[in-house]
């Protein structure tokens, strides 16, 4: 169910569960924000792990859309979507205020894997998995599914990196790294 007033409480719980935690920002924080009530806020949501479902769901969409473009951008060249993504992941990263991952976050606050928001990580994963494995298909690797896995650490090693060092080589080492791992740079023999 959409509605103005709940997107507006998920806009308000995305800039504050992303500035400062989860666990840290409070219902009340959240509806003053979306300067609305308790009773508006319990029609939308029926608590607070309910709202982290809703802002992780969001934040997956528009991540999903932004990768699915970058893929799409390639064009079946796996290379090119390779730049793509580093590229996407890098300005990620140099964006101001950012925390890193919103999942791997999440994941840190909440690790009971049968709770509901560690359902939403888990399956913002498997998506990148698939994804990656999609993206690789084309150049036939041995397990699909491993390079896939190795393109998902690195994706994670790419978030962690742009949150603990700010820095503006998140790019170019993702794309040095993802190169290597699917054989693109891998010299010619002879």
């Amino acid at each position: 169910m959409t509605s103005p007033v709940r997107d507006r409480l998920l806009e308000a719980a995305s800039e504050l569960f992303y500035a400062q935690g989860l666990r840290a920002v409070s219902v009340d924080k959240v509806i003053d924000r979306a300067a609305t009530t308790k009773v508006t806020f319990y029609r939308h949501f029926k608590s607070k792990d309910d709202l982290v479902v809703g802002y992780l769901e969001r934040t997956a969409a528009r991540e999903r859309a932004g990768i699915g473009a970058a893929v799409d951008a390639g064009a079946g060249d796996v290379d090119a979507a390779l730049r793509s993504i580093s590229e996407l992941l890098g300005g990620m990263a140099c964006s101001p205020g950012f925390r890193g991952c919103a999942f791997i976050n999440a994941a840190a606050e909440y690790p009971d894997a049968d709770s509901p928001v560690r359902r939403v990580v888990d399956a913002h994963r498997h998506w990148y998995r698939e994804t990656f494995a999609r993206l690789v298909a084309p150049l036939t690797p041995a397990d699909p599914a491993a390079v896939a896995d190795d393109l998902l650490l690195l994706r994670d090693g790419a978030m962690v990196a742009g949150y603990l060092d700010h820095s503006p080589t998140v790019a170019g080492s993702f794309l040095r790294s993802s190169r290597a791992v699917v054989g693109l740079d891998t010299p010619p023999a002879g």
